[in-house]
C-alpha cells in the first residue's frame, strides 16, 4: 500500500508538473503575443506567481478531495487515484502535442469520476458535489465570454480620443502587471488538484485523516507547477497568443484581467475551473469586442470541441486505467 502511495505522490506531481507547461499559455501568451514580455521573462514572472499562487489557499483542493467521492469509504482507492492520474497525463500530453487548448481540470475530473464508477459503481459518486463542479467547469467560459465582452466595451468609451501610439505604449506596460494577476490566479486554482489527489490518497491509505491539505502536499505541487511553468508549453502559448485573434496590449490587459477575475472568483467559492478555457474564452469575448470579424472561429470551434469532450474522454480512459490496474 506504502509503495502505491509513494507512486500516486510522483505521478500527482508529474501530473501538476505537466499542468504547468501545458497551462502557461494562460497566464502569458498575451504579454508574449504583444510584446509586453520577452518570452524568457515572461515565464520567470509566471513560474514566480504561480507558485506564490499555490501556496495560497486549498479550497480547490479539498473539493477535489471529497466532491466527487467520499475518500473513507470509497473501495480500491489507491487504484482509482492512480487509475485517474494516468489517464489525465495521458489526455494532457496528446492535447499538448497537437497544440489544443484543452483542460486540465475537465481530465482529472472525468478521469476520477471514471475511475470511481468502475471500481465502486454509480452510487459511490457524489453527484450532488460532481453537478456543482461540472456548473463551474462549463459556466466558467461563459462567464469569462461575457466579461470579457463588456470590459472591453468600457474600455473602448474610456479610450476612444486617446492617442493610439501613447495608449498601446501604457497598456504594454500595465500588462506586465496583469500577466502577474493572471498567473497569480492560476497557482490559487491549478496547483491545488494535484493537492486534493494526493490529499485523498493520503486518506485512503489511512495516513490522514482530514481533508485539510498537508503543508508538505501544497509546497511540493507548488514547486512541480512552477517549474513546469518554467519549462513552457509553446506550442499552446502559439495558439492562445496569436491564432484566436491579433492581440494589442489594450485587448491584452482586458482579457488577463477578465481571465483573473473569473479564477480567482471561482478559486474563493472552492471550484475548479479549466484555467485554460477561461483565458482563451475572456480573449474570444474581448475580440468579439473588438472585431467580431477579427476573431479566427476555426480555431474557437476547435477549443469547443475539446471544452466538450475531453470530459467524456478522461472518464473512459479513467475507467480503463483503473480497470487494467484492478487485473494486477
Amino acid at each position: 500500500m506504502e509503495l502505491v502511495i509513494i507512486l500516486i505522490v510522483i505521478f500527482a506531481l508529474v501530473f501538476d508538473f505537466i499542468n504547468g507547461f501545458h497551462d502557461t499559455a494562460n497566464a502569458i501568451a498575451t504579454s508574449v503575443s504583444t510584446r509586453a514580455l520577452s518570452p524568457r521573462k515572461a515565464i520567470i514572472l509566471a513560474a514566480i506567481m504561480n507558485f506564490v499562487g499555490a501556496l495560497t489557499f486549498t479550497g480547490v483542493a479539498q473539493t477535489i478531495t471529497s466532491g466527487i467521492a467520499d475518500p473513507f469509504e470509497l473501495e480500491n482507492g489507491l487504484t482509482v487515484i492512480l487509475g485517474a492520474l494516468f489517464a489525465a497525463i495521458a489526455w494532457n500530453l496528446i492535447t499538448w502535442y497537437f497544440g489544443i487548448p484543452s483542460s486540465s481540470s475537465h481530465a482529472i475530473i472525468g478521469a476520477i469520476t471514471g475511475a470511481v464508477i468502475v471500481a465502486a459503481g454509480l452510487q459511490a459518486v457524489h453527484f450532488g458535489g460532481f453537478l456543482s463542479i461540472l456548473e463551474g467547469l462549463l459556466l466558467s467560459p461563459i462567464i469569462a465570454f461575457v466579461v470579457g465582452y463588456l470590459l472591453y466595451a468600457i474600455i473602448k468609451v474610456l479610450f476612444k480620443n486617446a492617442n493610439l501610439a501613447k495608449t498601446n505604449k501604457r497598456f504594454r506596460r500595465v500588462q506586465i502587471l496583469t500577466a502577474a494577476v493572471q498567473s497569480y490566479a492560476h497557482g490559487t486554482n491549478d496547483a491545488q488538484k494535484s493537492m486534493g489527489i494526493i490529499t485523498m490518497a493520503l486518506i485512503v491509505g489511512g495516513l490522514h485523516d482530514t481533508t485539510d491539505v498537508p503543508f508538505w502536499v501544497q509546497l511540493s505541487c507548488a514547486t512541480a507547477m512552477a517549474l513546469g511553468t518554467s519549462v513552457g508549453g509553446w506550442r499552446i502559448i502559439k495558439t492562445v497568443g496569436g491564432k484566436i485573434m491579433k492581440i494589442r496590449p489594450v485587448n491584452g490587459v482586458a482579457a488577463d484581467l477578465t481571465g483573473a477575475a473569473v479564477i480567482f472568483g471561482a478559486t474563493l467559492i472552492h471550484l475548479p475551473v479549466s484555467t485554460t478555457h477561461v483565458i482563451s474564452s475572456a480573449i474570444l469575448g474581448v475580440g468579439s469586442s473588438h472585431r467580431v470579424k477579427g476573431v479566427n472561429w476555426g480555431v474557437a470551434k476547435r477549443m469547443v470541441i475539446t471544452w466538450v469532450i475531453t470530459l467524456p474522454i478522461s472518464a473512459i480512459l479513467g475507467g480503463l486505467f483503473c480497470f487494467v490496474l484492478n487485473l494486477f
